[in-house]
């Protein structure tokens, strides 16, 4: 058995930054698409976001580690047309956009879910006979293709919420989550639908499949890489692979040596750093996060990580929230010091700060200082002429007077 090696619980901090892209310069001069490539690449994923409150959070995740950036290129890597694709959707952990190069890797969870293992396989099998097969031949003819240009029946009368879903759109979905269709274009934010054949470059259509173990050993290697330091749950987590295939193959990268077991302090249980972590002295970092930007882990990362209780509130009745409708974490050196809820007027052309609020022990006149600073570059970078605060909250009055 391997010993465990001690870590502090900053030295953790800044393990995992690294690995996510922090220690890196945000770039000087003009961003182009070979930076995106390398963020992606590197932090795994970025989690699509429908709400248009301040801008999509799939993008605001770009923009904490390169700034300012043309937004439309994001666009043209995920939904552009042949060679220019470098990004596809599908569900890494949640909806996702992926490095094409990934595709191979999820085929063992298409497999799956055609084999009746989704959640929504309910749903499908009280489609009428041979629905799949008329919305696939649809598609074919017609794609790329939206749900609602299909047909609406089967919808629910009366509205019934976001997953209030026509017969079209629960047959696109299988057909999209077990691979045999593909997000082509999105407009407006809505799904279009077409034969993957006809959105993957041929080249990644042509890559071997990997064995599930195989890919799943994969998976859990590129978690590692892109989280620095990690629980085996954390691993499993980040992809949501099935429990018991991500405990063996967790061990067998340890025993491999590409995982290190460490001790880290506050942490219960045994974790691991990917072999090849960079293991900075300090970290210094200014940035807005995204509410799912990978590098916040989620609801049991995020405190033992941070020492910071991370709760996304818009899923909240208004009665129930604490720090507002859309809060941004701020990380200020190697840990977020602050929650901002804020919202993009774009008819006032402003940038709205609904309430910001400090973490216990900070110096509340320099944090407010700092972002004063980062809320500036994000109104530039959103077009948005104005900075407008409300002073509510705890950092409200000092961002006031910054």
């Amino acid at each position: 058995m391997r010993t465990s090696t001690p870590v502090s619980a900053a030295a953790a901090r800044r393990i995992a930054l690294a690995a996510q892209g922090f220690l890196d310069p945000r770039p000087a001069g003009r961003v182009d698409a070979r930076h995106i490539k390398r963020v992606v690449n590197r932090v795994g994923y970025l989690q699509l976001d429908a709400l248009n409150v301040l801008c999509r959070m799939h993008y605001a995740t770009l923009f904490g580690r390169l700034g300012p950036y043309p937004r439309r290129l994001l666009d043209r890597l995920a939904w552009g047309d042949g060679r220019q694709r470098a990004l596809f959707e599908y569900w890494g952990n949640a909806a996702t956009l992926l490095p094409v190069s990934m595709h191979p890797l999820f085929r063992w969870r298409m497999k799956r879910a055609a084999e009746q293992e989704w959640s929504g396989s309910a749903r499908v099998a009280q489609l009428p006979a041979g629905y799949l097969r008329e919305v696939l031949a649809v598609v074919a003819e017609r794609g790329p293709i939206s749900a609602g240009e299909i047909g609406t029946q089967g919808r629910r009368p009366g509205g019934g919420g976001m997953f209030n879903w026509s017969h079209a759109k629960v047959a696109l979905e299988w057909l999209f989550i077990t691979g045999q269709v593909s997000i082509a274009a999105r407009p407006h934010f809505t799904r279009m639908y077409d034969l993957t054949e006809r959105v993957l470059p041929p080249e990644v259509l042509a890559m071997p499949t990997p064995t599930e173990e195989d890919a799943q050993r994969e998976l859990i290697r590129l978690a590692a890489k892109a989280l620095g330091i990690a629980t085996a749950a954390d691993l499993r987590h980040h992809w949501f692979l099935p429990a018991s295939e991500s405990k063996v193959l967790v061990a067998s990268l340890v025993e491999a040596g590409e995982l290190l077991p460490v001790r880290v302090e506050g942490w219960r249980g045994p974790a691991y750093v990917w072999h090849q972590a960079r293991i900075p002295r300090r970290v210094h970092v200014r940035t807005l996060l995204s509410p799912f930007d990978p590098v916040l882990g989620g609801q049991v990362r995020c405190p033992r990580l941070f020492q910071f209780d991370h709760h996304i509130e818009f899923y909240k009745p208004k009665d129930k929230r604490v720090y507002g409708y859309f809060v941004l974490p701020f990380l200020l050196g190697d840990r977020p010091v602050g929650r901002v809820d804020l919202r993009a007027d774009r008819t006032g052309s402003a940038l709205v700060v609904q309430a910001a609020h400090a973490e216990p022990g900070v110096d509340e006149a320099e944090v407010a200082a700092e972002l004063a600073v980062e809320l500036r570059h994000l109104a530039d970078w959103l077009g948005l002429d104005r900075i407008v605060v409300t002073g509510r909250g705890s950092l409200g009055s000092a961002l006031v007077g910054s």
